[in-house]
């Protein structure tokens, strides 16, 4: 066997072609993932593209239109312009109707009143006298109330009215008839006066603060989605169709 020249090498065609069939799997392999990495990325950004043209109901600019969509931004101070837009917005929101005043008279007569034993505390006199009273009307024919009262009698009073329509009162308060009766009577009071009394107006610079709070808020809770929804897409793996 002759000497093999100095500088050169030689290899069997065998090892040389597993070496070369090795690469070639190797730079397959690689090109797939690559081609995967790619599509993957193609489609996440076809669903992003999807979800950021797409709004619910309860999206920034559905509930406080003309807001800044950025929920990263931090807010500023509040401006002219939000107290003109406030001012806007309760000029052109529904007022509460006018609700005529009630004259301060309750015909005992016109209310049924029911006795029963009381529970609780009080010895034998619990157990002898019936002191809890139950007092009652129907709503809609009491012609000593307005119909403004009666109206919002039916409206905030639902869970006290059965179902005849009656405003039902009761008390067993202390261990005496008459005492649980005017209880009845102040409670009724109470009432007609809590539907006849109309909300307290907040001024401009409490409505606005209330507003940017609000909205402050709103963005909080959908920066808080969208770091969600990122990182689930972040998670998906799409197959190879």
């Amino acid at each position: 066997m002759a000497d093999r020249p100095h500088g050169y090498f030689f290899i069997d065609a065998s090892l040389l072609f597993l070496v070369i069939k090795m690469l070639r799997s190797i730079c397959l392999v690689c090109w797939r993932n690559q081609a995967l990495v790619t599509l993957q990325k193609m489609r996440s950004r076809q669903i992003g593209l999807l979800y950021s043209s797409y709004q619910s109901h309860y999206s920034l600019n559905r509930l406080y239109p003309g807001s800044d969509p950025d929920i990263i931004k931090p807010l500023e101070r509040p401006t002219d312009s939000i107290y003109q837009r406030l001012n806007q917005t309760v000029a052109d929101s529904e007022k509460l109707p006018d609700v005529e005043p009630f004259s301060g008279h309750i015909p005992m007569d016109k209310l049924e009143l029911n006795y029963t034993k009381s529970s609780g505390p009080g010895g034998q006199h619990v157990n002898k006298v019936e002191t809890k009273v139950e007092m009652r009307f129907h709503v809609a024919t009491a012609e000593w109330l307005p119909i403004s009262i009666r109206d919002q009698l039916l409206e905030k009073k639902k869970t006290k009215i059965n179902a005849k329509g009656e405003l039902l009162i009761k008390s067993q308060k202390t261990r005496s008839q008459i005492k649980n009766v005017q209880d009845c009577l102040l409670k009724l009071r109470e009432m007609i006066d809590e539907v006849q009394r109309k909300p307290k107006e907040p001024d401009e610079k409490s409505a606005a603060v209330w507003r940017m709070r609000q909205e402050k808020s709103t963005r909080e809770r959908l920066r808080q989605k969208a770091v969600h929804s990122s990182k689930k897409q972040s998670r998906r793996v799409y197959a190879d169709d």
